[in-house]
């Protein structure tokens, strides 16, 4: 397998656009993004070498992140997660839990200086304040969507960016609405839904990247139910 480099965006960003609706600029995923965008700066960690998971002590036990290789990373957010990491074994609930922690702003922010996307100010009812994200220039999400249109429907095989990304959007019960500004329109079908479902259970990458994938789809499939629990509680 050739070795994985960063490109000129991360894979957090690159997620970042696919969740967020072109027109509306609202984002899939909302009660879980911050997992999920943890969980794509995680995987390129594991994609670059840099971090790892301890083997199982026991049938019980959870595995925890470890840090691999040494040196400056390419990217301060990819650097403050890796500094996450090292401060001590982790297991992946806690690692997504504090990498994620106010992930889905910063990433935003960052779009909004590459001039990808715009900040827009409004409020739900008049009164609860939210911050959306138009698109302004797509071309960089267009090429992302051909690629990932590609692999989904015309059967190439995933790279290690587009097999993160889907694997990512289907984990996290987010590829339906990401698929929505396709163009020309990916109608959403059983074959699309299983090939999301074949590359999320797939062997694209190294087996850290495959084992960083399981484990942050299940602290996403864990986050989800306590928020449909909390949600459930106060309702």
């Amino acid at each position: 397998m050739t070795e994985y480099t960063s490109g000129d965006t991360l894979l957090v960003e690159d997620l970042m656009l696919l969740l967020l609706h072109d027109e509306k600029g609202n984002v899939a995923g909302e009660t879980v993004v911050n997992y999920i965008l943890g969980g794509a700066l995680l995987v390129e960690l594991s994609l670059l070498g840099r971090v790892d998971q301890e083997e199982k002590k026991s049938m019980f036990s959870n595995r925890r992140i470890l840090t691999a290789g040494d040196g400056p990373l390419p990217d301060p957010l990819l650097q403050e997660a890796f500094d996450v990491i090292a401060e001590k074994p982790r297991s992946g609930m806690s690692v997504l839990e504090k990498v994620g922690r106010g992930l889905p702003k910063k990433v935003a922010a960052r779009l909004v200086e590459r001039g990808m996307v715009r900040e827009e100010k409004t409020k739900i009812l008049g009164v609860f304040p939210r911050t959306l994200h138009p698109a302004v220039n797509d071309s960089h999400e267009k090429e992302v969507r051909r690629e990932i249109r590609a692999v989904l429907a015309d059967g190439a095989e995933p790279g290690p960016r587009s097999g993160a990304l889907i694997a990512l959007l289907s984990g996290s019960d987010t590829l339906k609405p990401a698929l929505k500004d396709m163009d020309p329109p990916l109608p959403w079908s059983s074959e699309i839904r299983k090939r999301g479902k074949a590359i999320q259970d797939g062997e694209w990458g190294a087996k850290v990247v495959k084992d960083a994938v399981v484990t942050i789809i299940a602290v996403i499939a864990a986050g989800a139910s306590a928020g449909a629990a909390g949600g459930a509680a106060s309702s």
